[in-house]
């Protein structure tokens, strides 16, 4: 099945810069594209941003391109997501998930979630 565990959430200021990274374990890590996710409080959950199984290609959510940067490093087996000029908007739970299949760019197909890290953007 795999697990994912994500770092680095917490607490800035509107303007500010966070980076959050998501740790997979118990699979091949290189051959599952891995997406970020947020879901704010009473809010549906909602893509962030994805990055392809071979790190060359990306996705970003309107609300975040531009701001936000999703990279994978695979010999650590991790993918940051680098998140700049934040808005109290962005605060949320952050989730990263894999995808259920492999070597795909994102196929929208969740193989397992993390269990999500909060980030807090105060005004």
């Amino acid at each position: 099945q795999g697990q994912l565990v994500e770092s680095g959430g917490g607490l800035v200021q509107a303007g500010g810069s966070l980076t959050l990274s998501c740790a997979l374990s118990g699979l091949p890590f290189p051959d599952y594209a891995v997406a970020w996710f947020r879901q704010a409080q009473g809010k549906a959950r909602e893509f962030v941003a994805a990055v392809k199984w071979s790190g060359d290609s990306t996705y970003y959510a309107d609300s975040v391109k531009g701001r936000f940067t999703i990279s994978r490093d695979n010999a650590k087996n991790t993918v940051d997501l680098q998140m700049n000029r934040l808005k109290p908007e962005d605060t949320a739970v952050y989730y990263c998930a894999r995808d259920h299949i492999r070597q795909t760019s994102w196929s929208g197909n969740i193989g397992s979630w993390g269990q999500g890290t909060q980030v807090t953007v105060s005004s």
